[in-house]
Parts: structure tokens; C-alpha cells; sequence
């Protein structure tokens, strides 16, 4: 009962980080130019930054739906957290600050430790990977 509940814990979190994240992403994606003038000018960082962030941000959200890669692109959600925390919303505060990428950097450490499997691509991808081998005899 505890591995069930486990596993739809899961995949309720990956669900919310990669919804949250292809959001974000795709987000950045419309509005490119803009995105890098003000990472570029508010923000202080390299513009071309910003296309790197809006691809990771896209792509991990996605495979995090998908089920594909899950500690790969959780792994890839929190260094993007910990980027935006140290670079930007810390000077910010807790408050309107750095809360939601704390709670967004916790997820993924989470996902990135524990993998998640119900309803995951790779799933599919590994029993079809044991069907196909030979067996041993």
C-alpha cells in the first residue's frame, strides 16, 4: 500500500514540475528577444542565457510529463532553480522572492533522488527492452 501511494505521489509531483515548467519555458519561448534584453539588462546576466534557460526549461518540463529521463530532467529543473535563486530572487526575499523556485528546487530533488515510474514512457520502453532479450539458460 505504501509503494502505491509512493508511486502516485510521484507522479502527481512530476506531473506539477513539468506542467509548471513547460508553462515557464514555452512562456520565454514567445517572447525570446525580450526575455534576453531583460536578462541582459535587468537581471544583469549574459542575454544568450536566456534561450539556454527557456530550451531546459521547455524540454525537462515536457520528458517530465512524458515520464522520459525523470532524474536527468529533474536534475537539469533544479540547476535551473538554484541559477535563478542565487542570481536573481534571492536579493528578492523569501516573499515575492525565492519561494516558489525553493519549492520548485525541492521537486526536483525529489524526482531527481527517487525517479517516478506510474505512467512514464520509459516504462514502456524498459519492459519492451526485457521482452526482446534473450534469456539466459
Amino acid at each position: 500500500m505504501a509503494q502505491f501511494r509512493t508511486e502516485w505521489g510521484l507522479l502527481l509531483g512530476r506531473l506539477v514540475l513539468g506542467i509548471v515548467m513547460l508553462a515557464h519555458g514555452l512562456q520565454k519561448m514567445t517572447a525570446l528577444g525580450q526575455v534576453a534584453q531583460m536578462f541582459a539588462g535587468q537581471m544583469g546576466l549574459p542575454g544568450p542565457l536566456a534561450y539556454v534557460v527557456a530550451v531546459v526549461e521547455s524540454v525537462a518540463g515536457l520528458l517530465l510529463i512524458l515520464g522520459l529521463w525523470v532524474e536527468i530532467a529533474a536534475a537539469a529543473v533544479g540547476l535551473v532553480m538554484v541559477g535563478a535563486i542565487a542570481t536573481v530572487k534571492w536579493k528578492a526575499g523569501f516573499f515575492g522572492g525565492y519561494e516558489l523556485d525553493l519549492a520548485l528546487l525541492g521537486l526536483s530533488l525529489v524526482l531527481m533522488l527517487s525517479g517516478s515510474r506510474k505512467w512514464a514512457l520509459s516504462g514502456l520502453w524498459s519492459k519492451q527492452t526485457k521482452s526482446n532479450s534473450p534469456t539466459e539458460g
